[in-house]
């Protein structure tokens, strides 16, 4: 059992150095809005896809110097996310032992989860604040339905994200920026 830092009846107010201060450890606690959320650890499936969108990803981007990796600290703004996939300048990562900065991030992507409160968080919480720090690309994989697993792509627009490519399991999902990559879906799901 680890114990945090910080006093267990303040419940909001806390800021991204706090959030940079909690020791590692096998929660995935990510700031939002003031607050620590506590997730528990990924489903194996959830693992997998974001594993192989990892290696899908890192295979593209490693010619234009980036490097894809996953459930790395990133500083949204106020908050500290943990996106199942960021994609980063290869010395950047070298580099560095803490969060990165949203402006470092070339792509970000976002398996969601099951559980109502995991799907706002991953449409309604995270995605306009990824767009408001100005992260270019925003990949968010659908695993449950039935089209999973489902893929999109949206891309930073003069209002915010806007979907530029998606696809389902049997379709080809295409990413044109920051480097060019094209997948199936079903794909994620290859072990």
């Amino acid at each position: 059992m680890r114990t945090l830092l910080f006093p267990v009846g303040q419940i909001t107010g806390y800021t991204v150095d706090d959030w940079l201060k909690l020791p590692e450890g096998g929660e995935r606690i990510e700031l939002i809005d003031g607050s620590f959320v506590i997730s528990p650890l990924p489903t194996a499936l959830h693992a997998l896809c974001a594993g192989r969108l990892r290696t899908i990803l890192g295979a593209a981007a490693d010619p234009e110097g980036l490097v894809a990796v996953e459930s790395v600290g990133v500083q949204v703004v106020e908050d500290g996310f943990l996106p199942d996939v960021a994609v980063l300048p290869r010395d950047v990562v070298m580099d560095r032992t803490d969060a990165f900065l949203a402006s470092e991030v070339a792509v970000v992507a976002e398996i969601v989860s099951p559980g109502p409160g995991n799907r706002r968080r991953d449409y309604e919480i995270k995605t306009p604040k990824y767009a408001k720090a100005g992260i270019e690309v925003f990949i968010r994989v659908e695993t449950e339905g039935i089209d999973s697993p489902h893929a999109e792509v949206l891309e930073l627009g003069p209002h915010g994200y806007e979907t530029v490519g998606q696809a389902k399991a049997g379709e080809v999902l295409t990413l044109t920026k920051p480097f060019s990559v094209s997948f199936d879906p079903a794909e994620l799901f290859d072990a």
